[in-house]
């Protein structure tokens, strides 16, 4: 049996017992593949993804991730916080207490992952939408983050760039070994990971072969 890098028991989330967002949700993310995150709006699926970050506390069930995690939100700019991009992923390794050559190590070794070594010195404002992501992607490199949490990631990226950066996650699972849980909408996405779970009021009712859920949900929707 593959090792898990995320296990998720029976998990309850609910901001009233009248509306609950996720009752019994159940899942297991193997270590080392990308994987994704299918469902209608209201589903839980963002939800999820911020309580096996922490952001959130389930009322009851079981969560367990390898760390460092790391967090890509849907929108780049609610997380980059520096003038600059060597900056910004600077930032992120401000409680590592590391010193400032391997700052600067780490710093260049997450921008060559993301192909923006480059760009090092550029300013934030000055990115396009697709190299915002890449940038808060690199700081999740930078830290060394076991596991990439990535909520709708291309959401707000033309159909270029939503197609580099679906590509770019799945090279750095497979370079780096680590293991991405991303959400979507995109059916074409699917294309690029290794599962897919379809997540309905709450619970995961079907998971496995991307190509089957894509075929599945494709015959639904006409």
């Amino acid at each position: 049996m593959t090792e898990a890098a995320i296990a998720i028991r029976d998990l309850q989330f609910y901001w009233d017992k009248q509306h609950p967002i996720l009752q019994g949700c159940s899942l297991d993310v193997p270590k080392g593949e990308f994987w994704m995150l299918l469902g209608t709006n209201g589903s839980g699926k963002s939800t999820l993804l911020k309580l096996l970050s922490g952001l959130l506390q389930p009322q009851s069930g079981e969560i367990w991730a390898q760390s460092p995690i790391g967090y890509v939100f849907q929108n780049p700019d609610h997380q980059l916080v520096m003038p600059t991009v060597g900056a910004d992923v600077a930032f992120s390794l401000v409680e590592e207490h590391l010193s400032l050559p391997e700052i600067h190590e780490r710093v260049d070794e997450a921008l060559a992952a993301v192909k923006l070594l480059h760009l090092k010195r550029r300013p934030i404002y000055a990115l396009s939408g697709g190299q915002k992501q890449r940038i808060a992607i690199a700081g999740a490199i930078a830290r060394h983050c076991q596991v990439l949490l990535l909520d709708e990631p291309t959401a707000l990226l033309d159909a270029d760039s939503q197609a580099d950066l679906v590509i770019q996650v799945k090279k750095l699972v497979q370079e780096r070994n680590i293991t991405a849980l991303w959400v979507t909408h995109r059916l074409e996405e699917l294309d690029h990971c290794d599962g897919a779970f379809l997540l309905q009021q709450g619970r995961v009712v079907d998971q496995g072969d991307p190509e089957r859920l894509k075929r599945q949900l494709m015959v639904h929707a006409s």
